[in-house]
């Protein structure tokens, strides 16, 4: 595989290219949010994830305009995600992809995801409306789905609507859904990883305990690296400044293809947050 380095890209199916590494901000409130952003940029990370429901849109964007600011990084280095909260209507869609503009401060939205399938196959058909919509309008460079499922992906294929560039999703050696990954590789989709840490539930378990062991790494780096080698897009997150510049040091050891394969097998289809990937 090609030498992945803290700075590379993949490129998605219209043409934008994501950093292959975010930083997640999950659960991550006021000025906890607001430090978190600033360290893992100072760190090098150029991609940061937030959504309307984790209501850090505004520290998320501060941070990066202060910190492109202080560095002179141009705001169009940082890659920043945002989601939309509630599937309820094509007007009020709008006006929440409007109202997170407002809170980010920072002119456009690089990724805007639709959070989740809930709500019914005409709430889902409208929310991508409006975002394609949005998209169209230059608000959005990117769009995509988020805990979308098989079913879920392919109402959108069925409807002929331009098609997701990103599924984000829970990824990790103990929920490889190989169902939506197939789905996902068969139609370009990207798969990024929102919980590729099992948010810390198995750095005990005795595979990874192994593999941190003879890699010298820490249980959270062979997890990313995992994800990374997978092709996913692992989104961690921490309040700790230490982790955050642990979990970019994955760019110099490889996981050989009998540990990757290995970590596959490990698969229990463990729920770490929400799964509403079945959702009518």
């Amino acid at each position: 595989m090609a030498t992945l380095t803290l700075q590379s890209k993949q490129q998605l199916r219209d043409g934008n290219e994501i950093p292959i590494l975010g930083f997640g901000s999950y659960e991550l409130n006021g000025n906890d949010a607001y430090k978190g952003v600033l360290w893992a940029l100072e760190a090098g990370y150029r991609h940061i994830d937030s959504a309307e429901w984790y209501e850090n849109e505004c520290e998320c964007g501060q941070a990066i305009l202060d910190f492109c600011k202080r560095s002179n990084v141009p705001r169009s280095e940082i890659f920043f995600t945002t989601k939309l909260r509630l599937n309820n209507g094509y007007s009020n869609v709008k006006n929440a992809i409007q109202k997170s503009l407002d809170e980010c401060g920072l002119g456009y939205i690089d990724l805007y995801l639709i959070h989740g399938p809930i709500g019914g196959p005409q709430a889902r058909k409208e929310s991508w409306k409006a975002v394609c919509d949005a998209q169209k309008d230059g608000k959005l460079k990117s769009i995509g789905v988020s805990t979308f499922g098989v079913g879920h992906l392919q109402e959108i294929v069925d409807a002929k609507a331009p098609l997701p560039a990103v599924n984000q999703i829970d990824l990790h050696p103990f929920m490889t859904r190989t169902d939506v990954v197939a789905f996902c590789r068969e139609h370009d989709i990207a798969l990024e990883a929102w919980a590729p840490l099992v948010r810390g539930m198995r750095f005990k378990h005795p595979s990874v305990v192994e593999l941190a062991k003879r890699y010298s790494r820490t249980p959270a780096q062979i997890l990313l690296r995992y994800s990374l080698q997978k092709g996913f897009i692992p989104l961690p997150k921490s309040s700790s400044k230490k982790r955050i510049l642990s979990n970019a040091q994955l760019f110099d050891f490889d996981l050989s293809t009998e540990d990757i394969v290995h970590l596959d097998s490990l698969d229990e289809e463990l729920v770490t947050d929400w799964d509403p990937t079945k959702c009518p």
